[in-house]
Order: structure tokens, then sequence, then C-alpha cells
């Protein structure tokens, strides 16, 4: 049974995950619920909630007892490529402190990550 769990919690959190990085406005429209433009912050939600169905799919294939070392490192990773990904393609305009703090996010997380690792 915990196994079926962690498939199915995993697949849910894939999938919000992946709706909410990309967030497209014709669904958004059609579901009925606010929007955000940019899509920034819940893009970013949806990278760590792919970051946590990732983890959770290693728990259900290895059973480690708990997500640990490897599931932070599914969620930093994610959520730390997502923020990059925003700040180069998001066409974002920040003042200088908010690239400097925005860009040492990127670092600290994807740096964890790689130590992590």
């Amino acid at each position: 049974m915990k196994s079926v769990l962690l498939i199915v919690d995993a697949i849910i959190n894939l999938v919000l995950g992946a709706g909410l990085i990309l967030f497209p406005a014709p669904i958004v429209e059609w579901l009925g619920i606010p929007g955000a433009e940019p899509a920034f912050y819940p893009g970013i939600l949806g990278g760590v909630l792919f970051g946590i169905g990732i983890a959770l799919l290693r728990e259900r294939h290895y059973g480690t007892g708990g997500l640990g070392l490897w599931g932070a490192l599914s969620i930093n990773l994610c959520g730390g490529l997502v923020l990059a990904g925003w700040l180069l393609f998001g066409g974002l305009v920040l003042p200088l402190r908010g690239l400097v703090f925005l860009w040492a996010l990127v670092a600290v997380l994807v740096g964890i990550s790689a130590f992590e690792a």
C-alpha cells in the first residue's frame, strides 16, 4: 500500500508541478482561478512540487525510509533550475539588487545540490 501511495503522490506532485511551471493562461482562465502575470511565483512553486515528485519516486524505488538527502537534492535542484530559467528567459524586469539576490539564491540551491550529490 505504501508503494501505491508514493506513486500516486508522486504523480500528483509531478503533474501539478509541471502545470504550475508552465501556468498556461488559457487553462488558468478555463479553470476560473486567479492568474499571475508574470507567473513567477507559481513557476517556482511548480519547480519545488516537481522536485518533491521526483523525490517521492526515488523513495518508492529505493525505500530509504524517508526523502533524505536525495529528496533534498531533487527539491533544491528543481527549484533552483526553475528560478534560473525565470531569470534567463522570463523577461523579468528587476533592479540590480533583485537580480543579485535571486542569482545568489540559484547559486546556493544548485551549489548545495551539487554538494549533496
